[in-house]
């Protein structure tokens, strides 16, 4: 019988596709149409933290430098309170031989598609992780494809995302370019089916025990040189994978008291998959679009279950402007002589902001760099959005408009990261499993599945679900 590459087809056996090309069973561990067992399913890796060190270790990747920014925590105590400024240090994960930390999350698919015989492997990203794929695919001998959401309906397409698909063809992976939209998955579903190849998702248990490593590391890091864990390490947030791996190496580690921050860039009011606004942002990644949405649903993932789960461990979520990072990017390469890649900056450019609340004797740390070069670079990224009607001037950060506008500080002072109601995002994800799995009730195994879930406390939890009108309570 003929093959129905209908969309409505394609969608109805993602399920199928997905197991096939995972080599996951995700029912195995469904505990009702809420819960699932997520520990259980995270050791479905196969592999320990030493065993994917290991691996990392096999192909240049970890490792990395952890880099103290005197000058920029000189600046930061300048417009500090008496005593405040905490040091700032930088994991440059950019010496990761694809350019970015997302090397360590394709590390271990990659040798997992190698091991279990698969001929080669699939990635639908705009562009860190497939360089990074096709690195660690050259390296294994396996072929590679990246699928890629990269123009508007007028066929114009960022120049970081260009870049991004240069460097994926540099390590000789084949890249599916595709407009903005719902074509992105029904592609990369039918590319999985006709080819057999390995689904290297970033949102698998692999991807994730791969940047373990990172958090282990930072913490092995600081012991070694200050006798004690860092106060606080801030991690890029997207669709979850970069917090959460950081977080659970550290755990892992014993950082027990280590304070873990999402930053985003805010880019509220643009909507990721509109045709119109797709060019009207300078951030590809590291946004709100992505943050938010996933941090509150994580299972709108290419996988049945997102091992990506922000909220289990996010302590504080922080955003910034696009002129604040663009900003400080400019200033980590004249003042630290560093050039790295705007999204990386992220982090950078709220840690600078929180380092100026905390005390002198405390350490924060910005866990991952990336790559600059092309159209990576601030300017080509800013004369994009000049070309695309967006209004670029030197003024007061806090009142850029997405889509409109990016501001760059008039001075460093007016670097301040903007704290999330990281309550009400809770909230939002105790609505959204209860009412995108038609619940009315939930049974103990479901409240304590949420309560993890969400970090939240019983008595918050109750509370949630009480104004959401939800019972619960029995086996």
């Amino acid at each position: 019988m003929k093959n129905d590459r209908s969309y409505e087809a394609v969608m109805a056996k993602r399920g199928e596709i997905m197991k096939k090309a995972v080599g996951i069973d995700y029912e195995e561990f469904s505990q009702g149409k809420v819960a699932f067992d997520y520990e259980g399913m995270m050791r479905k890796t196969g592999y320990s933290l030493e065993e994917v060190q290991n691996i990392q270790h096999s192909v240049g990747v970890g490792n990395t430098p952890l880099l103290e920014l005197k000058n920029l925590t000189a600046l930061a105590r300048k417009f500090a309170p008496e005593g405040k400024g905490a040091r700032i240090f930088i994991k440059d994960e950019a010496s990761n031989p694809s350019g970015s930390y997302k090397a360590r999350r394709a590390s271990t698919s990659v040798y997992h598609a190698k091991k279990n015989g698969f001929k080669g492997v699939i990635a639908a990203t705009s562009g860190n992780y497939g360089a990074a794929v096709a690195s660690q695919a050259a390296i294994h001998g396996l072929d590679t494809i990246v699928i890629q959401e990269c123009y508007d309906s007028r066929g114009v397409g960022q120049p970081e995302i260009i870049e991004k698909a240069r460097k994926c063809e540099a390590y000789g992976a084949e890249v599916v370019q595709l407009t903005v939209g719902p074509e992105l998955f029904y592609t990369f579903l039918t590319t999985l089916e006709d080819t057999g190849y390995f689904n290297a998702s970033l949102y698998t248990p692999f991807g994730i025990a791969g940047v373990e490593t990172l958090g282990y590391e930072i913490s092995m890091n600081f012991r070694e040189r200050f006798g004690k864990d860092p106060d606080a390490v801030i991690c890029t947030n997207a669709g979850g994978g970069n917090l959460t791996g950081t977080a659970r190496g550290l755990i892992k580690a014993g950082a027990e008291h280590t304070r873990i921050i999402g930053a985003s860039v805010d880019l509220s009011g643009l909507h990721m998959a509109s045709d119109n606004d797709f060019n009207r942002k300078s951030f590809t990644t590291g946004h709100t679009g992505f943050g938010m949405p996933y941090a509150t649903w994580p299972d709108r993932t290419d996988v049945p279950r997102s091992a990506a789960r922000p909220l289990r461990y996010m302590d504080e979520y922080v955003l910034v402007s696009q002129g604040e990072v663009f900003y400080m990017t400019e200033a980590l390469a004249q003042i630290e002589g560093l050039e790295r890649g705007p999204a990386g900056n992220t982090s950078l450019a709220a840690a600078f902001s929180l380092a100026q609340e905390m005390g002198k004797d405390e350490t924060i740390v910005v866990q991952e760099s990336e790559y600059t070069g092309a159209g990576k670079h601030l300017q080509p990224q800013l004369s994009f959005a000049k070309d695309n009607g967006i209004h670029v001037f030197f003024g007061d950060p806090s009142k850029e408009i997405p889509g409109q506008n990016i501001i760059l500080p008039e001075n460093p002072s007016m670097i301040k990261a903007r704290k999330v109601d990281l309550m009400k995002m809770k909230k939002s994800y105790i609505k959204n499993a209860v009412q995108k799995n038609e619940v009315q009730r939930l049974n103990e195994q479901e409240m304590n599945f949420l309560q993890d879930d969400a970090k939240l406390t019983r008595e918050a939890l109750t509370e949630f679900l009480d104004e959401l009108k939800v019972e619960y309570g029995g086996a």
